[in-house]
């Protein structure tokens, strides 16, 4: 019974957050002077792949296990593609690394998002050989 309401929470904790998430990171890409957070995180491409997997976690949350799922996770790498081409216009440098920070953090939240998924459903990943 908790794992459910547990999961409940998640959900709604994640529908709640992607958006501003999205949002966040969206001004932090574009932003021509984004504030200085080196000394939480310093390496830029660990904040990359942070945020990614935050976004990419929490659609899984929300989107469960099915088809939406993919697509979600296609278009936050496309998003992430997309800010790091906007950053040539905002006057900042677009990198070919950032996109791969984001892609791989991408990729990671949802694998962590399906086995939270997973765990909370009650589903077990390998069967007991007794039953």
């Amino acid at each position: 019974m908790w794992k459910a309401k547990a999961l409940k929470v998640l959900q709604n904790l994640s529908l709640w957050l992607f958006w501003p998430g999205v949002a966040l990171i969206a001004w932090g890409e574009l932003t021509p002077h984004p504030p200085d957070v080196d000394s939480l995180i310093a390496w830029d491409k660990a904040q990359h792949f942070i945020a990614y997997f935050g976004l990419a976690a929490m659609a899984t949350m929300v989107l469960g296990l099915n088809r939406r799922l993919a697509w979600a996770i296609l278009g936050v790498i496309l998003l992430g593609a997309g800010l790091e081409i906007l950053q040539a216009y905002t006057g900042r440098d677009p990198e070919l690394a950032d996109f791969i920070a984001n892609s791989l953090g991408a990729l990671s939240g949802t694998a962590v998002g399906i086995l939270c998924w997973i765990a909370l459903r009650g589903r077990v990943l390998v069967a007991d050989p007794r039953s």
